[in-house]
């Protein structure tokens, strides 16, 4: 299974934004500054984040990014799937027809397919069970710290 850079970027960001509280928006620019990011690419994820619902942007001199949730209502799998998709990893092409299974034989995923399939539920439910907010409480408190000394922003958690 390979997920894409900009995933995490994407993570990094929201762990961020969800450190900077809900009432300033934080622009592409200053999210790639802090990451040593590049601006337009990051833009690219951050937009895709806008499109899924994970985010919310302001446009103007001021604006930038939020998270559109509290940080406990965004799980990795919402931030994996704006990114990277929702298609399944393993496409099964059916070769085994090609070997000279009958048609009849294959009205069911084969035992690899289904295995395949099972992997990737299981690593899409691990996702869905982690959120921001569970990645905000397992850094170090000084990151925490950092972050929000970093960005200078006045906190305030509504």
């Amino acid at each position: 299974m390979r997920i894409s850079q900009s995933v995490e970027w994407a993570v990094h960001c929201c762990v961020t934004l969800g450190w900077l509280g809900a009432s300033l928006p934080i622009s592409t620019a200053r999210l790639a500054k802090h990451f040593d990011l590049p601006p337009a690419y990051l833009n690219k994820a951050l937009q895709a984040l806008v499109r899924s619902g994970v985010l919310v942007s302001q446009a103007g001199p001021h604006g930038g990014f939020r998270l559109a949730r509290p940080p406990s209502a965004i799980s990795l799998w919402d931030v994996v799937s704006a990114i990277d998709g929702i298609d399944h990893s393993f496409r099964c092409t059916e070769i085994r027809q090609n070997g000279g299974a009958k048609p009849d034989e294959c009205t069911q995923p084969c035992g690899i397919a289904q295995a395949m399939y099972d992997a990737e539920d299981a690593w899409r439910g691990s996702l869905k069970s982690k959120t921001i907010a569970d990645m905000m409480a397992a850094a170090p408190a000084a990151a925490a710290e950092r972050t929000i000394r970093s960005f200078d922003v006045s906190i305030s958690h509504s």
